[in-house]
């Protein structure tokens, strides 16, 4: 019972001798370097404590740097990716701009070789009905178009204006089965007619005998009969030419010259086919006054 309620130094004299402790080893460090030793063995120790006690604080530093940084790279990817697909985008725009502006350039300087007065129409709907091959474009009777009118594109014919509207007008393609265009082989001048066949990439000559002189590779242009298409524009080059005996007239087919199946903008033609007077206007005027003088 003594030693259970035995009582060791007081508090004070615990911290008086602790005290006396920490200055006699301060004094003793200020004075020799017997305690480096102690010292180093000590902090052996300590460190590894002092790591474990850090531990927590320097990973949960480290995530949330992590966390941080992946949630910025991710952002920043996801940045970069929309701003991959909006320059892409701009580059399939400009890209479709380029083919544009090369087939217009196209189209201007095929004007100029027709020697007409041309305007460009663009290419807006596809009728859908069989065996009907009309497009319509974005030229009206708003701008002078009207029924019977040219159309081509930069490599040949592409039909004639079929039905026109203030805004719009319809176009018959020279494939049509119900189009018929009067043609004449470059090589030699034969005259015929190329019909339609109802497909997009041929035509059909019906009108040719067994020995007309005709071949694969010719090159068929407008006649200029018919007063709807002017003479010299091309057609058609002839791909088939078969014979048959026991008929009258020779198969013959052609392949048309203008890119029905993808042009995009064509040509509607004026034909400058008013006469050009041999006077003028006011000279005219002076010589019908001196006839009635004279009479």
């Amino acid at each position: 019972m003594k030693l259970l309620f035995a009582t060791g130094p007081s508090i004070h004299t615990r911290l008086l001798f602790a005290v006396l402790a920490s200055i006699a080893l301060l004094f003793a460090d200020q004075r020799t370097r017997h305690l480096e030793s102690l010292r180093t063995t000590l902090s052996l120790l300590t460190d590894p404590i002092k790591y474990l006690v850090d531990m927590p604080t320097t990973v949960f530093r480290h995530t949330a740097d992590s966390v941080s940084s992946y949630a910025a790279l991710k952002k920043e990817n996801e940045r970069l990716r929309e701003d991959h697909l909006m320059q892409q985008t701009r580059l399939l725009k400009l890209d479709v701009l380029e083919k544009e502006n090369i087939r217009l350039r196209a189209l201007l300087e095929n004007s100029f070789k027709l020697g007409e007065q041309v305007m460009i129409a663009e290419l807006l709907s596809v009728k859908m009905a069989p065996y009907e091959h009309i497009v319509v474009v974005n030229k009206g009777t708003r701008f002078g178009v009207h029924p019977q009118q040219p159309v081509m594109d930069e490599n040949g014919v592409v039909g004639q204006v079929f039905r026109s509207f203030p805004m719009t007008s319809e176009v018959m393609l020279i494939t049509d089965p119900n189009h018929a265009i009067p043609v004449q082989v470059n090589r030699n001048g034969l005259l015929t007619i190329a019909v339609g066949s109802g497909q997009t990439n041929r035509l059909i000559l019906p009108f040719l005998p067994n020995d007309a002189d005709i071949k694969p590779g010719d090159l068929l242009i407008t006649s200029g009969l018919g007063g709807v298409f002017p003479q010299g524009y091309p057609v058609a080059v002839v791909d088939k030419f078969t014979s048959e005996s026991d008929k009258p007239f020779a198969t013959v087919t052609a392949t048309p010259k203008a890119f029905l199946d993808r042009s995009r903008e064509l040509m509607i033609v004026w034909s400058n086919s008013t006469p050009i007077p041999l006077v003028s206007k006011q000279a005219a005027e002076q010589n019908q006054v001196l006839q009635d003088a004279l009479e």
